[in-house]
């Protein structure tokens, strides 16, 4: 059974595109080089993103983006980056340094390669089921396991 949706107080989720390869790798990335396990995740595709999206008054048919939920915020596009990259371990942390360009040259390098995502890095037909030790921290696992999410 996965726990109910995080509130506010409780760990960070970073919400990507589930059929997204480089999206999905980049989950991969986080998992390994974490400092502690303290995020979680789910697919933009999922009713457990839907939900949390709308908490936080974001429209989900017009979002093409990564979006990380902490401290009762959500980040988008660079931003939501930028902030994941400070629960990984050194040298992967120090990309924090990178808030001090403006955020629309960050989110216009951010867009340009959300755009070749697909065509450079593939699609998959449903999000991937993570690997059993992993599961716990996926949000969105049981649709993951149908096939829906």
């Amino acid at each position: 059974m996965v726990d109910p949706l995080p509130t506010a107080d409780q760990e960070p989720v970073l919400l990507i595109d589930g059929v997204c390869n480089l999206c999905n790798r980049s989950v991969q990335f986080v998992l390994k080089r974490e400092r502690r396990a303290v995020l979680r995740f789910a697919s933009l595709q999922s009713d457990a993103a839907r939900s949390l999206l709308a908490d936080h008054a974001i429209d989900v048919p017009h979002l093409s983006s990564i979006v990380l939920i902490q401290d009762g915020k959500a980040y988008v596009r660079s931003s939501a980056v930028l902030h994941a990259a400070r629960h990984l371990r050194a040298p992967w942390r120090w990309l924090w340094v990178l808030r001090i360009v403006p955020r629309p040259i960050r989110d216009w390098v951010y867009a340009r390669i959300a755009k070749l995502r697909y065509r450079v890095f593939g699609k998959s037909e449903a999000c991937p089921i993570p690997n059993p030790s992993q599961q716990a921290r996926f949000l969105d696992i049981e649709e993951r396991k149908l096939g829906l999410g």
